[in-house]
């Protein structure tokens, strides 16, 4: 099941069903305190005057408009951002937004934007848009003690003869398998085109941030391939994956099983990477001028989530911290890794490290690098990309290296 492009529409009705919920999970008093800026002006609500908020609102009334115009129409092209020379007015739009509140919106409030409340109507919303009433690909939710998730096949009677397990991103404080429904639809669409005959996929809902911290959600990966491998019945035929954070647990559950007797002799077959969060704290972690990402914001959500009790360099709670180069060998798929990842990524150079340690111990790795690209854009695009090519342009790279890997 393969959408068009977010419309305005779409982002009209999208704020329509997140509103109640806002009202419901965060309260009405905290929501207007954020938007009108008690939390992005100094960070603490208890010590901001109503002159300091009034000040605050009035200069993003004008500054927002005012970037938006000066980067996209006033600096020369070749001094612009290296995504605003290739974004279109509604990408350009988009990212301005989602970069203002990465760096200025609690968690509490981005954790409802993401939320399966907001996310399954909104998607329900788009296929009937599209004239889709029923989806050709039907969800069952996963729900036992230790383990949740999203289980979507193509046909519920017949063994599956590729799973893909997906870790979803966020910052470990927000997101969910049902905002990136639709992507993990299109994925299993693919998949389908591609050959295989009954592609499935699990999502995996892990526990957020502050609700538990490490190593809670290592350990719910960890059940959740354990799912998986009981479907599959042949290690092989999964292919693991994740965005951002996702990605980290996925290295870290890599990582982990290399010490693990049961499971170290059925890793999966193949890992594919996008954008991943190599390293929770770096000094690498730079911002860029396109990234939607600023190191700060990352630094503060990758130390909750590591908690007190463990070191931000262990390196099962941050991968990158591992330079055993016979440690990423035994961790690595039987058929190697694809990396997707934007040239422009706070998170860039990191990923580019490990990629490089990874080849010179002789494992099959795929990169995919966009040019001028920013973190996540894959996921991104499919809603945001002006062309069909352009919305599946990272998607199809991954189904193309599953197929050529995984017959």
């Amino acid at each position: 099941m393969i959408l068009g492009q977010i419309s305005y529409l779409d982002c009209v009705v999208y704020l329509v069903f997140l509103a109640p919920q806002l009202l419901i999970h965060v309260g009405l008093i905290q929501t207007i305190t954020w938007l009108l800026g008690a939390f992005p002006s100094l960070g603490k609500p208890q010590s901001v005057s109503t002159f300091e908020i009034f000040i605050f609102t009035t200069v993003q009334v004008f500054v927002l408009p005012y970037e938006f115009f000066r980067g996209r129409y006033i600096i020369p092209y070749e001094h612009r951002d290296p995504f605003v020379r290739r974004a279109t007015i509604f990408q350009d739009i988009v990212i301005r937004c989602v970069r203002f509140a990465f760096a200025f919106m609690p968690a509490s409030l981005g954790r409802v934007f993401f939320s399966k409340p907001v996310a399954l109507p909104f998607l329900r919303f788009r296929m009937l848009r599209h004239g889709i009433v029923t989806a050709p690909l039907r969800w069952t939710e996963i729900s036992r003690p230790g383990l949740r998730g999203i289980w979507v096949v193509s046909n519920q009677l017949e063994q599956p003869d590729i799973i893909v397990y997906y870790c979803h991103g966020g910052g470990f404080s927000m997101g969910s398998g049902y905002f990136y429904l639709e992507f993990l639809l299109a994925w299993v669409s693919l998949l389908k085109e591609s050959g295989y005959r009954n592609p499935a996929l699990f999502a995996l809902e892990y526990t957020l941030v502050p609700d538990a911290v490490y190593p809670t959600q290592l350990q719910e990966t960890l059940a959740g391939y354990e799912y998986v491998l009981s479907i599959a019945r042949d290690s092989s035929r999964i292919c693991v994956g994740g965005d951002s954070a996702g990605a980290t647990l996925i290295l870290s559950f890599l990582l982990y099983i290399t010490d693990n007797p049961e499971l170290r002799h059925q890793k999966p077959g193949l890992a594919v990477m996008i954008s991943p969060w190599v390293t929770i704290v770096s000094r690498n972690n730079r911002n860029t001028a396109s990234d939607y990402l600023n190191s700060s914001s990352l630094e503060l959500y990758g130390r909750q989530y590591v908690g007190q009790k463990v070191p931000t360099d262990d390196p099962l709670v941050s991968p990158g911290n591992c330079k055993d180069l016979r440690k990423w060998t035994d961790a690595s798929p039987e058929k190697g890794w694809i990396f997707l990842y934007g040239s422009e990524e706070v998170l860039g150079p990191e990923t580019r490290g490990l990629i490089s340690m990874l080849k010179s111990g002789g494992v099959d790795v795929k990169v995919c690098e966009e040019r001028a690209g920013i973190h996540a854009w894959p996921v991104a695009s499919l809603y945001l990309g002006e062309t069909k090519e352009e919305r599946l342009h990272g998607l199809q790279n991954i189904v193309k290296t599953t197929r050529d890997r995984i017959l």
